[in-house]
């Protein structure tokens, strides 16, 4: 059984990268240290990287796009080095890339300990992203190989449309990583009730890892809100209110939690209900 953890991760004015680099390696060694096998970030966390320019950079949305390339393949590198070096995989949050055609994609790395990199681009974007920092969706649903299993990638507003996770488990996966950021309650609660719902439907773990704190330099993540947390399917075996573990509101720290995925596999088959394999059932009925 794989011990996850999941952050709550705050967004700091870091000025150097070598203080990112001491951040990112102090969060990777603390939840190493506690066993944790795989390891997600938030969405967006990446962009406290913006306080290493100048005002002009940090404090304009697309100057501040432009400017994170350069930084792109030490942000790499550093996650390759880690997962590598502590022999597990993480999920690093999101970084805004920028494609041969000018446009830019939200990108979700998954680094494994065998040096590969992999990344799930978001897949629907909000109206932030859309009509104000000009970020393009993508188009592609994809499933990682670990040496526990598959698991899957839904970027922040994806946890909130059902078939892009049906299509991750439907081609195997057992774990469902949701980095996101939010600024309101609202949107905290609307990613939430979306990895739960996903957790119910495809009898899966959804583990959500959110962006907290304040940062009144950035435009983009200046407000941040939430809870890490790992639902479960709700059923015998697992909590009766689908919650495995959940943080303290808006506090920085990691959440822990063991995952048994033939806990899950068993769900599926001899559980309450059935709602991974009833799930074609409902198109019957249009």
């Amino acid at each position: 059984m794989p011990k996850i953890a999941s952050a709550q991760y705050p967004v700091d004015f870091l000025e150097t990268w070598p203080n990112f680099e001491n951040k990112i390696r102090h969060w990777v060694q603390q939840a190493a240290d506690q066993q944790a096998e795989i390891l997600l970030f938030p969405e967006y966390a990446c962009l406290e990287l913006a306080s290493l320019f100048p005002r002009v950079v940090y404090s304009s949305l697309s100057a501040q796009l432009n400017a994170l390339q350069d930084l792109l393949a030490d942000y790499l590198q550093l996650f390759k080095t880690l997962a590598a070096s502590h022999s597990v995989y993480i999920q690093a949050g999101t970084f805004p890339v920028r494609h041969a055609d000018g446009g830019f994609r939200n990108h979700a790395y998954f680094f494994s300990p065998d040096g590969e990199i992999g990344y799930q681009e978001k897949l629907t974007m909000t109206r932030f992203e859309n009509e104000q920092w000009q970020i393009s969706r993508g188009l592609e649903i994809k499933v990682f190989d670990t040496k526990f299993g598959k698991v899957a990638i839904n970027i922040c507003y994806d946890s909130e449309f059902p078939h892009y996770a049906r299509q991750q488990v439907e081609r195997g996966a057992q774990l469902i990583l949701v980095p996101s950021c939010t600024d309101t309650q609202a949107g905290y609660f609307r990613v939430r009730i979306g990895c739960q719902a996903r957790a119910l439907e495809n009898q899966c773990y959804v583990v959500q890892s959110s962006l907290v704190g304040t940062a009144d330099w950035s435009e983009a993540v200046d407000v941040n809100c939430g809870a890490a947390a790992i639902y479960t399917p709700v059923d015998r075996g697992f909590p009766a209110n689908g919650i495995l573990a959940i943080g303290e509101y808006n506090c920085p720290q990691w959440v822990y939690a063991d995952l048994d995925f033939a806990a899950i596999e068993n769900i599926r088959q001899t559980g309450q209900v059935f709602n991974f394999k009833d799930w074609p059932k409902q198109f019957d009925c249009w």
